[in-house]
């Protein structure tokens, strides 16, 4: 099979890392803003008969999924044999029910339109709640993979540490974490009074005296269960703190809030641009990209 062309809109480290690993080409385009805020759109590499990725973190995404759409739609127009999508972060995850008359589910309809776009989705640790898989809401293929392994093997060569899961619904998370890097671990709980007004609670951490705490999530958005976890760790004595996390979002610079806190250390993957990248995921994309493109050859053959 020819290697593919990958396209992204953003200087993206992981770009760079898949187009190295898999192999394939870097797809170059040339976009702008025009003053009224329409996007302007090129495709520069040809694209006829082959086959077409798009890598793009969908975080902030109300001005991210028009220029997918119209690079996708373009795609196919210009001969594509396929487009899938790679979203290391996937939104619109949030809102899977109507919790008050009149809500709109978001997360079916967005679901809906980006199956409309392109042939397959792969993404990263997604949101999910109450669905059970996102093929309830995707009508494509789609393959979520896993980045616990990775934050473990990052956390494996250091000692003197204990990992912190800021809530119960970290509790599978960061034990799984734990059992891979063999740190110990402790687990809050989480009361939330709004978006951004939370209330952590950490056990008795006597334990843990002198140990570095590493404070494990799979997002981080705009930082308040990770400051409230913070406060608790001060004041249960506890000095040196960092914290890990698969997807940095970082709305509201919730990044320097933390840094300006007191953490030693801020690390995320590249599923999102930021300073913070530490963790290249590349290499557990490369096989689920390989089989839906795989996939897609044979649906074609057949």
């Amino acid at each position: 099979m020819t290697h593919p062309i990958i396209f992204s809109f953003e200087h993206h480290t992981l770009l760079d890392s898949l187009c190295k690993k898999l192999p394939a080409t870097r797809g170059e385009t040339q976009s702008r803003v025009f003053p009224d805020g329409e996007t302007y759109l090129r495709i520069i590499t040809p694209v006829q008969d082959r086959h077409c990725i798009i890598l793009a973190d969908l975080s902030h995404p109300d001005t991210k999924y028009l220029p997918l759409v119209f690079l996708a739609n373009t795609l196919r127009e210009f001969g594509a044999l396929s487009v899938g999508l790679i979203a290391p972060y996937l939104s619109y995850m949030r809102q899977d029910r109507r919790f008050v008359e009149g809500e709109v589910i978001t997360s079916r309809i967005f679901a809906e339109q980006l199956s409309s776009q392109v042939d397959w989705l792969i993404t990263i640790d997604p949101h999910i709640h109450r669905y059970h898989s996102l093929g309830e809401i995707y009508s494509i293929p789609t393959c979520v993979v896993q980045g616990a392994a990775l934050l473990a093997n990052w956390l494996k060569s250091q000692q003197q540490l204990f990992l912190v899961g800021p809530d119960a619904e970290s509790e599978q998370w960061v034990s799984e974490i734990a059992a891979h890097s063999g740190h110990p671990f402790v687990v809050g709980t989480k009361e939330r009074f709004g978006d951004r007004d939370v209330k952590v609670t950490l056990p008795d951490l006597s334990l843990f005296q002198g140990y570095t705490a590493v404070i494990v999530d799979d997002v981080i958005s705009s930082g308040q269960t990770i400051l409230k976890c913070v406060d608790e760790l001060k004041r249960n004595h506890i000095e040196n703190i960092s914290c890990i996390a698969v997807h940095g979002i970082f709305s509201d610079q919730s990044d320097q809030i933390l840094m300006a806190k007191g953490l030693k250390n801020l690390v995320t993957t590249n599923t999102i641009p930021h300073t913070s990248n530490a963790i290249d995921v590349a290499c557990i994309l490369v096989q689920p990209i390989n089989e839906c493109l795989n996939n897609i050859a044979k649906d074609k053959k057949s």
